[in-house]
């Protein structure tokens, strides 16, 4: 009866129009603070030799389909021209994935640029390597610190490989391969870190869509949490053992997550290479993970699953 005369009173000494502006302006407000909690996400491409062109579209719309991020893409001027101008404000944004590398002119970022993005990470920010970005900045002593492991000659420095128990096995420089890869493939994919929020509650093994799988990759190792592997076999031109796919790094205040998962837009299809992206740029950016529910498409251990 108090509730329901209140609002009598206040329906006669208000102007019902003035109530509904005010509704409506509340709603707005509440929108509008739902997408302040997004994540804003900055993917960084232009230079690859792989199709950047086919796939940052793929990466894009699998971080805001989640409903998580807002997506802008920095593209770096083509090869031969200059890239002083190549200056994205990385602070601006809570995560930066590369879809990027100079292995093909190997021009490094002006110094300015370098500088701007190691802040950034040192002071907190998220970054996320996809695939080929792994292979960028050999030259460059910060960005090998931050990947752990990159596309490099044997010479670079140690390799990371995983018993079938799990254990870590070091190879020193010099020894064994340097990166490569067989012909791609559809290859099964196992979690070693099952507690890790990246891939907590994902199947202990699932089948990735048909991609290179990375081998032999080197760098200063130093920090890793290798979250996931995958087999190498010899009939697919393989080290026959385990080579690390998905890892992170800590670095300064900020986080690395590494996925070599990739090659190309129907690398890109798989459930798996989604989740695993979602998930390891909200890690990246803020620390944890709120994007838990395991969808009802993820692969399982013996079939691929993908979206369009």
């Amino acid at each position: 009866m108090i509730r329901q005369a209140t609002i009598a009173t206040l329906c006669g000494a208000v102007p019902l129009s003035f109530l509904f502006a005010a509704l409506v302006s509340h709603a707005a407000a509440e929108e509008r603070k739902g997408e302040e909690k997004k994540l804003k996400v900055l993917i960084v491409d232009g230079r690859n030799n792989h199709d950047w062109k086919a796939t940052t579209p793929l990466i894009k719309k699998a971080l805001e389909s989640c409903g998580r991020f807002t997506v802008e893409v920095a593209t770096a001027p083509p090869a031969g021209q200059s890239l002083e101008s190549f200056r994205p404000k990385f602070a601006d944004y809570d995560v930066v994935v590369s879809n990027y590398n100079n292995i093909g002119d190997r021009v490094a970022w002006p110094e300015h640029t370098r500088k701007d993005f190691v802040d950034y990470v040192k002071n907190g920010g998220g970054f996320v390597g996809v695939h080929s970005a792994n292979n960028a900045f050999e030259d460059w002593p910060e960005y090998n610190d931050m990947i752990g492991l990159g596309w490099r000659g044997p010479a670079f420095g140690e390799r990371l490989t995983l018993t079938d128990e799990g254990k870590v096995e070091r190879t020193p420089k010099k020894q064994g391969p340097g990166a490569g890869h067989g012909p791609q493939h559809e290859y099964q994919v196992v979690i070693r870190d099952g507690e890790h929020p990246i891939t907590k509650g994902l199947p202990r093994a699932w089948m990735h869509a048909k991609d290179e799988l990375y081998q032999g990759q080197r760098g200063p190792a130093r920090d890793m949490t290798i979250l996931a592997t995958a087999y190498a076999a010899k009939d697919k031109a393989g080290t026959a053992t385990n080579e690390p796919l998905l890892w992170v790094i800590p670095y300064g205040k900020g986080r690395v997550f590494t996925t070599l998962l990739g090659h190309a837009t129907y690398s890109m299809d798989c459930v798996g290479f989604i989740v695993t992206l979602q998930r390891g740029a909200e890690w990246a950016a803020t620390g944890k993970v709120t994007l838990t529910k395991v969808p009802d498409d993820f692969p399982t251990a013996d079939k691929v699953s993908t979206r369009k």
